[in-house]
């Protein structure tokens, strides 16, 4: 009768790893910045809850040869700003979690949160 216990209770284990989900990581909070549009007026991108550990181009200006700029960091994780698209270029900066910033003068094209 343990045995069969234990057997049933250790099956039930490995069937509920299963059937729980995996989180996936994400930094909370919002990463706000701006940009000018095509017809040249200020804009205010955010991106809300950004999957942590990935490369996030940004979005709005993507498809053009302009750059964002004045990013601000109100997320619970640290945000690595890049001035090319895919997060790899020499040209960086850090901006610390909950409230870090910067002026009109940083640029970025993706960002990458720890």
């Amino acid at each position: 009768m343990r045995t069969r216990t234990a057997f049933l209770a250790m099956t039930s284990a490995v069937a509920l790893c299963f059937t729980i989900p995996a989180v996936a990581s994400a930094a909370e909070g919002e990463f706000t910045y701006r940009y000018y549009d095509e017809d040249e007026e200020l804009q205010v991108g955010t991106l809300v809850d950004p999957p942590s550990g990935e490369c996030i181009e940004i979005p709005e200006i993507a498809d053009w040869d302009v750059d964002a700029f004045r990013p601000q960091n109100d997320t619970d994780s640290t945000a690595v700003v890049f001035l090319d698209d895919d997060c790899k270029s020499d040209s960086y900066f850090s901006l610390r979690p909950n409230g870090g910033r910067g002026s009109d003068r940083l640029l970025l094209r993706s960002v990458i949160f720890s």
